[in-house]
């Protein structure tokens, strides 16, 4: 079997495509061969050394694939079963591994596993920051950048099918036809214009009651500048970079904001959040409300070109590897 490991953190260039044997499977574990391998940026903060791991390290954190054997102990699930994650442990770069029954779902008929490879980690995101970080409401505006990469396209369509207005931000007047196609309301293109004056603009000056940012450093004073009083920043991701430091005095001056650092494991930390949180995914794209554009598929073994799309904002949606 084939797998991509890496032994040193940097660029793409130390991602090493190479062979390796999958044990049968321990007590509570079930053998996997992968049909699809989800992309996320938070892959490369892993590969880059940001989230700093015991190396050597595999990869990945979400794919879909067949069962193939179960370990012992494993009730539920049986061979020629398909079956997806999407919160790791570490690995999905494979075409083969072993991995905990308790952290799998099954895939109805419905769901293709390329659409399941892209939609597992992105959208349990997506969950729990539109049903549990900030609980929006029917009416509401929000902000969303990055809107037309892969959390945002599935985020601003849930917003969408929840009754929420959603303001998002893009690169490109590209990538800003891409956000409006898939639920935004309004597109503001960053490269060009004010983010906080086109926010006061749209909402009359008000503001919006959240902002979910997944960009970071670049983003932050926009984020903060685009809140109504007593607002909340989600900040879920840096791809610009991480907050390296936030004046305190900066919330109450700006009308008492809150901000939060949320994590997908902290929210699927337990089995029954974790099933809560999938089924929930699950059923908002068997109705169809929610699409999960795949827009770059990529072998395996070109996984580090795939690094390198994804980090030169490249790529649109959802990306996936196929072994």
């Amino acid at each position: 079997m084939k797998a991509i490991r890496f032994e040193k953190t940097g660029g793409p260039e130390v991602l090493q495509y190479v062979d390796i044997t999958v044990p049968p499977p321990k007590e509570g574990e079930v053998r996997l061969r992968h049909t699809a391998i989800g992309l996320n940026y938070i892959d490369t903060y892993h590969r880059s050394g940001l989230y700093p791991l015991a190396l050597p390290s595999g990869i990945g954190l979400e794919a879909a694939g067949v069962v193939e054997a179960l370990g012992p102990g494993v009730k539920g699930f049986k061979a020629g079963d398909r079956v997806a994650y999407g919160t790791g442990a570490l690995g999905a770069y494979a075409e083969a591994r072993n991995y905990p029954a308790n952290r799998l779902v099954k895939l109805p008929k419905a769901i293709a596993d390329e659409t399941a490879a892209a939609m597992m980690l992105k959208g349990m995101t997506v969950r729990y920051l539109l049903r549990a970080t900030y609980k929006v409401k029917r009416g509401e505006t929000i902000l969303l950048h990055a809107a037309a990469g892969g959390v945002g396209l599935i985020l601003s369509q849930w917003a969408k099918a929840l009754g929420v207005k959603v303001i998002g931000t893009v690169g490109s007047d590209a990538k800003a036809e891409i956000a409006m196609a898939h639920g935004c309301s309004w597109v503001i293109n960053s490269s060009t214009e004010d983010v906080a004056k086109r926010v006061r603009e749209i909402t009359k000056g008000e503001g919006v009651p959240v902002v979910y940012d997944g960009v970071g450093q670049a983003t932050l004073m926009a984020s903060l500048d685009s809140l109504r009083p007593r607002g909340l920043l989600v900040s879920f991701g840096n791809a610009s970079g991480p907050v390296k430091a936030l004046d305190l005095g900066l919330l109450s001056a700006k009308g008492s904001l809150y901000v939060t650092r949320p994590t997908l494991f902290s929210y699927t930390a337990a089995d029954a959040d974790f099933r809560d949180t999938a089924s929930d995914l699950i059923e908002i794209v068997k109705s169809g409300k929610v699409k999960i554009p795949v827009n770059q598929r990529y072998t395996l073994a070109d996984a580090a070109q795939a690094h390198r799309d994804l980090e030169a904002r490249k790529t649109t949606g959802s990306t996936v590897l196929l072994p």
